[in-house]
């Protein structure tokens, strides 16, 4: 029995599927997994947070809302100026370490926190280590990689340097690394420039979770799961220029036609003020978040799956093939990309035939009105031409698990 170390930035019932769905299949086939991670209020994979042993350091722990802003700032300080959070979570994994019996650590973050807590205990335990890096920096149009809003109107002043410290963190650690595993081509393309061991194991969905349930609806219903970061990543341009359009030409009355929008708060304000611009506001429902849990039955009671982007440029997004992709795979309902990013996303989308990465508003429109009139007919939608499942199902958390063991059975 393999026993791995995971130091993760977030973890499951907080956000974090991706380690989360490894530690389900690792187990299963006999390996021994343990996770050192943040604590976070957040139960949103709930259904993932027993899968392993896991300890969790708190940073965050005030409830009054000002005393709460000074706490993060003072973690954001001490992080930035010594590696404060790094050093917790290192001491906490030596505090394991030290019994003996790993044979490896794994260290998934999306910025670079833990992986200084990861290159030092590596060093110091004589361990293979793997980072597993889901997103960076480098790929946000401006500074949407920042997780919270900086208090205190400081936001100008620190993120600038922030991003700097934290590539150089990041990319120190990424040198010692025996291998780094990322989501992709773009991204390993980007991180072979600080290690030349880079494997690509995409992100992927749970075929026990999500999978096509034929669900006959009432309304045809457009749908988006996530967030809104800002239109220089995320992009619904296209998708009101197109319901106007068939407002205009009556093909798509609103007390029919919806879009569902699981969203936080923050996005909502956005959407709503973007959607009554255009004016098509009447075709708008403001759902909230909801548990990961009950993700696949939204999906498949939905007509349309909307995942939005925008154009991968040197201004812009760059490499994002987010979980939602893959997730919409696994329900085969037609999905709807706004806009195409015109590089590996919209790739990947249109050799699985599962729908459109569209680069203008007349594309919406015509793949609107052809699954409406679909849906009007037979009370549900499926992809025309028929889903390209020998290709969709290589993205099967289980077979990502597979992936990760084989590269740590190589490393060992």
């Amino acid at each position: 029995m393999k026993k791995i170390l995971l130091l993760c930035d977030l973890f499951p019932p907080a956000f974090g599927p991706r380690m989360g769905y490894l530690c389900k299949y690792l187990r299963r086939e006999g390996w021994e997994p343990t996770v050192v991670t943040e604590a976070l209020e957040d139960d949103t994979f709930a259904f993932l947070a027993s899968v392993c042993p896991v300890r969790r350091v708190a940073f965050h722990t005030l409830k009054n809302p000002w005393l709460a802003r000074l706490q993060w700032l003072a973690v954001f300080v001490l992080d930035f100026l010594a590696g404060y959070k790094d050093y917790r979570i290192y001491r906490e994994a030596c505090r394991l370490l030290c019994g003996g019996g790993f044979d490896a650590i794994v260290c998934s973050t999306y910025r670079d926190f833990p992986l200084t807590a990861a290159r030092r205990a590596a060093r110091k335990y004589h361990l293979p280590f793997i980072a597993d890096i889901r997103d960076v920096i480098e790929q946000y149009a401006g500074d949407e990689f920042i997780s919270r809003p900086v208090p205190f109107g400081l936001h100008k002043l620190l993120t600038p340097t922030f991003r700097r410290r934290s590539l150089s963190r990041r990319n120190r650690a990424l040198r010692e690394a025996a291998c780094i595993t990322t989501v992709s081509p773009w991204h390993v393309e980007l991180l072979r420039h600080y290690n030349p061991s880079v494997e690509l194991i995409y992100n992927g969905y749970d075929p026990e979770v999500f999978f096509p349930v034929r669900t006959v609806a009432e309304q045809f219903i457009i749908t988006y799961t996530g967030r809104l970061l800002s239109t220089a990543m995320r992009d619904p341009g296209l998708l009101f220029e197109a319901l106007s359009m068939l407002s205009r030409q009556g093909d798509f009355p609103p007390h029919v036609c919806r879009v569902h929008w699981y969203v936080d708060e923050a996005s909502k304000e956005k959407i709503a003020a973007l959607a009554a611009q255009a004016g098509v506001a009447d075709y708008m429902d403001y759902m909230g978040y909801v548990p990961a849990s009950e993700i696949p039955t939204v999906l498949n009671g939905s007509s349309v799956l909307l995942l939005l982007t925008n154009k991968s440029s040197s201004s812009g997004p760059k490499g994002v093939m987010t979980t939602k992709l893959f997730e919409s795979f696994a329900v085969e309902k037609p999905i709807l990309c706004i806009r195409s990013d015109e590089s590996h996303l919209a790739a990947l989308l249109a050799a699985s035939q599962a729908g459109l990465a569209a680069r203008e508003a007349g594309e919406v429109s015509a793949f609107l009105r052809y699954y409406y009139v679909q849906w009007k007919e037979k009370g549900y939608t499926t992809p025309t031409p028929p889903l390209n499942r020998d290709m969709t199902q290589a993205f099967s958390r289980r077979e990502q698990a597979a992936q990760f063991m084989h590269l740590l059975d190589r490393l060992l």
